[in-house]
């Protein structure tokens, strides 16, 4: 057996521990160095939305598609995937790109006041409505109004934007005269209304009403291509704003950010990326695996282990998430960032070798 060639019950045992950061290169070996320089034009699909992935640019096709119109637009996605940067990209490529946007989170709002946030009140209407209240609905006349987490609408509130959509007016809290608005509607949701809707917790009605042109955003873990640009996107970013100067990461560093899951998506990315400018003082992104999720794909060795055994474990664990399978959208090629010929390369220097399928059966 090579020197390379460790065994699967070796790699479980390294996968047991963690350190803090990869590990630096011991003395005369070379680690491969990624620059990280600013997202150019290729890498923006539009304002604001990085990435080069297919599915990406099919949601911006989609955003093209629906925003010159005055339909109602229901932004489906995971928490943290950018949904409100779609529905202001819905806004600013509509002809009611000069009035409000008006943004309108429905689970930050206590259920009590939500109505008077949306549709206003009148001074006394109720106790602590010392003033009269112009609400979000007419604040975003002839703009748009974006009902974020539109599934924590109270039920008892869901009839009067019901009534908003379909009739476009509605009443003050305290005032029985009837108000009209011209808000276009962009609502979003994290979660299934279709399911709220069989536990009686979301009308059918509204949901349809709301349901014109669904779009969906794919989870971070499904564009692992738009990962290399989001982190030298967020890299640049927050090196700006800290005076820092960190201009490349180290190849096995960023395989495994492209690896992780990031159940919370695209600002879990971003928060991950800023701590790690935080903690690099020098021109290399140091990147703090220790503060992944338990359920972590990328775990490095022990303490005093080399950079070649990090890359190693790190090859083998993406190699067992994908059943062994190296080519594909969902291959672990594809999720190390890296085509199928370099990953052969990588395997064989090595000594990676899959084992026979008794074992991976008694695994």
């Amino acid at each position: 057996m090579s020197a390379h060639a460790v065994s699967l019950a070796e790699t479980d045992r390294l996968e047991s521990h963690m350190v803090p950061f990869i590990p630096s290169p011991r003395a005369g070996t070379e680690i491969a160095r990624l620059p990280l320089a600013d997202v150019g034009p290729a890498d923006m699909v539009y304002e604001g939305i990085v990435g080069r992935s297919r599915a990406l640019r099919d949601v911006v096709d989609q955003i093209k598609l629906v925003a010159p119109t005055e339909s109602t637009v229901l932004i489906c996605g995971e928490t943290g995937t950018g949904k409100e940067l779609v529905a202001r990209a819905v806004h600013h490529l509509s002809a009611r790109r000069p009035h409000a946007f008006v943004k309108c989170n429905c689970a930050a709002i206590p259920t009590g006041l939500l109505e008077s946030e949306l549709f206003g009140h009148e001074k006394g209407s109720f106790t602590g409505a010392v003033a009269q209240r112009i609400g979000r609905f007419e604040l975003a006349n002839h703009g748009t109004i974006f009902l974020d987490e539109i599934g924590e609408a109270p039920l008892e509130l869901q009839p009067k934007l019901l009534r908003v959509l379909q009739e476009r007016e509605f009443e003050r809290v305290g005032n029985s005269h009837t108000q009209r608005t011209g808000a276009r509607v962009v609502a979003a949701t994290n979660v299934n209304l279709t399911q709220m809707i069989g536990s009686k917790r979301f009308r059918a009605d509204l949901y349809y009403r709301l349901n014109v042109f669904p779009i969906e955003v794919p989870p971070l873990r499904e564009r692992p291509e738009d990962i290399p640009v989001l982190v030298r996107h967020f890299v640049r970013e927050a090196a700006r704003r800290m005076n820092r100067k960190v201009t490349w990461i180290a190849s096995i560093a960023m395989d495994a950010l492209v690896a992780h899951p990031w159940p919370g998506n695209i600002r879990e990315l971003q928060n991950f990326v800023e701590r790690a400018v935080i903690r690099s003082p020098g021109d290399e992104l140091r990147v703090p695996l220790d503060d992944f999720d338990d359920d972590a794909e990328i775990e490095s060795g022990v303490d005093g282990g080399t950079l070649e055994a990090a890359e190693r474990l790190h090859i083998v664990t993406t190699l067992k998430k994908t059943g062994w399978v190296l080519s594909g959208p969902r291959g672990a090629a594809a999720r190390l960032g890296i085509n199928r010929s370099t990953l052969q390369f990588r395997m064989k220097r090595l000594g990676i070798m899959r084992p026979p399928v008794s074992a991976e059966a008694s695994a």
